[in-house]
């Protein structure tokens, strides 16, 4: 990786801000100010030397203050404007250019996840959440870092070479040219120490987003590893993935500080340049004193800051590493967006399979052939061993992805040219795998309906079953479930789920598994929600216990991604297949 690449990530970068760009202009024409009225006072002690050695033929004698005393009551003067000015503008500068880092890293983390949501199912099951979280959060973070601060230093680096350089080569372009000598030598330096830490300050962003990876996991599964005794084992794998870490900024660190050494050299035959050379002139009077002395004042405030540039462009080189992670993520294309045909109302939900072909990428399973019509109404139940494609059926439908061949129509509207959020609007699904957010009962409930009252919310609780353990709970509704719903039972929370999808009220009804994971009491609770939540919509059931799907209009078998059976339960049993099968082993009926 050059430092070519991280000027391109910096080109990207001003192109996304390219809305910001009053502020940046505001903030570098404040940095630039505040640096000219920095290097002021510096020419000002070379122009009072001037006063006292000189006094009437001084330089400031020449603009018409002729007595020496008034001299230095003009140089007071404009010193306390000048630093003045300096504070003034710092201000200035510090409050825009914080500003904007805190603006800009906002609305990045936000379109960055904005941008996330929309991308399909298949690109979260190849990147793991701790991945994007880091970059979500300690990417957009470095980059912020570089902006408070950064920008601005390696903006007044650049003024006061060139403002500096000038006042050399007006006093004395001799001593000018020995005295710019090393800056060829340091900005090679920069450039080179950018170039060897590029690749490496890349490989920290991955350790990082590696090391995030392994806490958000071990996070999630504390229950796991709590009950295999395996703490022992999780701390020396996090103990693994932070010496990574660890190791990979030592080899970052490594090449920064070899910089500063380097430098400082440098800069020392410059500043012996300007001392020595500037010295001799000014005792065979080719020089002025006052001018030997601003020369040899520049020459400390044009070099010194130099070698700071080294922590300029570690933390260039952290955040342009950052930027591309960031801007990476949001390039990755979006299969779905909500572009498309509005779906007429009222919704009736008749949903039909025409030969219907889609297989995952890495396992290679899926689903083929799948022709199968829904009417309005109903209620389908499928069924069949895990794995054997009922589950993706309904991510098809849901255009969580793409089918391969083959199309869905959602009453006769193929569903890929529909708008995805007239589509999802329409379908409810109550998953296996409930997931609740941090906050109330009530505010899980209402997450479809946010705008809906406490009645509506009770309504549809007592619907799922759910109200008379809510009734039970201290604060009610208002009860917090913690995260990911810690703080209910498996049945608790699968009934809130259901009572969220029944509180959206959608024209077709999923329910993935939602009794596989529950007692007995569970099931039976939402056996009894399923007469009434049926009434008037289209109801989709996916079970392994086949005593749920006995009452659907009919059933279908699903086996290795084809339909191998379909029918009434009556008739399934009749036809003496996988079905009857599965129903003699559940009931206990099987030899």
């Amino acid at each position: 990786m050059s430092h070519a690449s991280s000027f391109r990530a910096l080109a990207r970068l001003l192109r996304y801000a390219a809305g910001y760009r009053r502020r940046i202009v505001a903030a570098t024409a404040c940095s630039i100010i505040n640096k000219l009225f920095d290097i002021a006072p510096e020419i000002l002690i070379g122009i009072a030397i001037d006063v006292v050695v000189n006094q009437e033929q001084s330089f400031v004698a020449g603009l018409g203050f002729v007595e020496a005393r008034d001299q230095i009551l003009v140089l007071g003067v404009l010193t306390f404007l000048i630093w003045g000015g300096e504070s003034l503008f710092e201000y200035l500068y510090q409050i825009l250019w914080r500003n904007l880092a805190q603006r800009l890293q906002s609305d990045l983390r936000q379109d960055a996840y904005q941008h996330l949501q929309r991308l399909d199912m298949g690109f979260f099951e190849g990147n793991s959440s701790g991945q994007l979280v880091s970059i979500l959060n300690d990417d957009v973070n470095q980059l912020e870092r570089f902006l408070d601060g950064g920008a601005n230093s390696l903006i007044q680096v650049f003024v006061t070479v060139v403002a500096v350089g000038a006042v050399f080569v007006v006093l004395s372009p001799q001593i000018a040219l020995l005295a710019f000598t090393p800056i060829p030598i340091i900005i090679w330096g920069a450039f080179y120490f950018q170039r060897k830490a590029g690749p490496v300050y890349a490989e920290v962003r991955e350790k990082v987003g590696e090391l995030a990876a392994r806490l958000s996991n071990n996070l999630g599964g504390i229950a796991t590893i709590k009950s295999f005794t395996a703490e022992a084992r999780e701390a020396g794998r996090l103990r693994q993935a932070s010496e990574a870490y660890v190791e990979a900024n030592r080899n970052a660190i490594r090449i920064s500080s070899a910089f500063i050494p380097v430098i400082r050299m440098a800069i020392l035959l410059g500043f012996l340049a300007t001392f020595i050379l500037g010295g001799l002139k000014t005792l065979d009077g080719s020089l002025n004193v006052g001018a030997y002395g601003v020369l040899v004042f520049l020459t400390q405030r044009l070099l010194w800051p130099l070698t700071g540039l080294a922590q300029v462009i570690d933390l260039f080189e952290r955040a342009m590493a950052s930027t591309r992670r960031i801007l990476d993520l949001m390039r990755v294309p979006v299969q779905n967006d909500d572009t498309g045909e509005p779906l007429p109302a009222p919704v009736r939900g008749e949903i039909r399979f025409e030969r219907l072909g889609f297989h995952y990428p890495a396992s290679r399973v899926g689903v083929q052939d799948i022709s199968l019509t829904v009417p309005a109404g109903t209620t389908l139940a499928l069924v069949g061993a895990t794995g054997s494609g009922k589950s993706t059926l309904i991510k098809l439908l849901l255009r969580f992805y793409q089918p391969d061949r083959g199309a869905i129509y959602l009453d006769d509207r193929r569903i890929e040219r529909l708008r995805l959020s007239d589509l999802r609007g329409n379908i409810g699904l109550v998953s296996q795998e409930v997931f609740l957010f941090e906050g109330s009962i009530r505010d899980n409930i209402a997450y479809g309906r946010p705008e809906a009252g406490v009645a509506e919310v009770e309504a549809a609780a007592r619907l799922a079953e759910a109200w008379e353990f809510i009734e039970r709970l201290p604060q009610g509704l208002e009860t917090p479930v913690g995260e990911r719903g810690v703080r209910l039972s498996g049945g608790q929370r699968q009934r809130l789920s259901l009572a969220r999808a029944l509180l959206k009220d959608p024209p077709v009804l999923i329910l993935d598994e939602a009794t596989s994971a529950v007692d007995n009491e569970t099931e039976a609770a939402i056996q009894r929600s399923l007469r009434h939540i049926a009434h008037g919509r289209t109801l989709i059931l996916i079970a392994h216990r086949l005593s749920t799907v006995v009452q659907a209009d009919h059933i279908v078998v699903i086996d290795r991604g084809e339909i191998a059976e379909q029918g009434s339960h009556a008739g399934l049993l009749e036809q003496n297949g996988l079905y009857a099968a599965q129903w003699r082993v559940q009931t206990g009926m099987a030899d």
